[in-house]
């Protein structure tokens, strides 16, 4: 099983991970898109990587609005699976958005 961070370390990495904050034991950040159909392209690309990864976030859509949210539950808090995968996310976010603009976060 993998360890819990400290939150001396969360809080290290989370000032590499734009738009991630943390609530209580997990990180959660929240995506803006232009159209709902954005919104679920993004989450298609999420939902693959979070495939290869074996690690799966929460995820909460609200048409053009993509909540995702990390904490490796075996682990009862956060650990460096879910910082790894919100820099995947991010990185597919930018990748993304140089494509043709999805998200406006």
């Amino acid at each position: 099983m993998t360890e819990l961070l400290s939150d001396i370390a969360i809080q290290r990495e989370l000032g590499s991970l734009t738009g991630w904050s943390r609530r209580g034991e997990v990180l959660t950040r929240t995506y803006q898109f232009r159209n709902f159909a954005q919104a679920m392209e993004f989450v298609n690309r999420v939902a693959g990587l979070a495939e290869s990864a074996n690690h799966h976030p929460d995820i909460d859509i609200r048409y053009s609005k993509v909540t995702l949210t990390l904490s490796t539950h075996d682990a009862g808090g956060i650990t460096s699976n879910d910082v790894a995968l919100a820099r995947a996310i991010d990185s597919a976010d930018e990748a993304g958005s140089s494509e043709g603009g999805d998200s406006l976060a």
